[in-house]
């Protein structure tokens, strides 16, 4: 009986190995040096995956609360970084002059380190959302599963429309750029 417990519980194991990893791993660029994500972005045309995520006071947010409304995901390592701060003092500007649009900046920092860069740097028109206790990253395929960044979020961007599906999307080539914001922009204003 014992054994046949232990069988069942290696054959789980593995079934839920295989399933992890039934995804194409997609491959980015940090500063020229090959690192895979879990898998490609979704699909531009198909319905954006749900999600929750933790905002700034530890509450959660969902997808659904933004439907109606143009949804940017601004996807990026952590704010302590040049580029992800420079993409989200970007969005920040942009967001104040789209109408009936949210960004959303997405990264595995805990919601304390995203209220406080945004308190320090004046940050008002985009949403911080933490994906340190979700699934996002898998959902999303953009969670790094090598290098030193293993377990952080490669920068892409994600427009999704105001019925949930998704308009645009773009995993930057090396995180170590800047994502192409001026299509991203236009993706909202089609």
């Amino acid at each position: 009986m014992f054994s046949k417990i232990v069988f069942s519980a290696l054959f789980f194991l593995s079934v839920s190995g295989f399933a992890q990893t039934a995804k194409t791993a997609n491959t980015v660029l940090m500063k020229g040096q090959p690192v895979r994500t879990y898998s490609k972005l979704p699909a531009v045309n198909k319905p954006a995956p749900k999600f929750i995520l933790t905002d700034v006071n530890m509450n959660d947010q969902t997808l659904e609360a933004y439907k109606g409304r143009y949804v940017i995901l601004n996807i990026f390592p952590s704010v302590d970084t040049g580029v992800c701060s420079a993409s989200v003092h970007h969005f920040n500007e942009e967001a104040a002059n789209l109408p009936n649009t949210v960004v959303l900046c997405i990264s595995k920092d805990l919601p304390f380190a995203q209220k406080r860069f945004c308190g320090a740097e004046g940050i008002e028109n985009v949403v911080m959302l933490s994906d340190f206790r979700s699934d996002f990253g898998w959902n999303y395929g953009v969670e790094m599963i090598d290098s030193p960044m293993k377990g952080l979020l490669s920068r892409a961007v994600v427009v999704i429309d105001p019925s949930g599906n998704i308009i645009y999307e773009e995993q930057v080539p090396d995180i170590s750029q800047e994502p192409n914001y001026e299509a991203a922009i236009a993706a909202v204003k089609k």
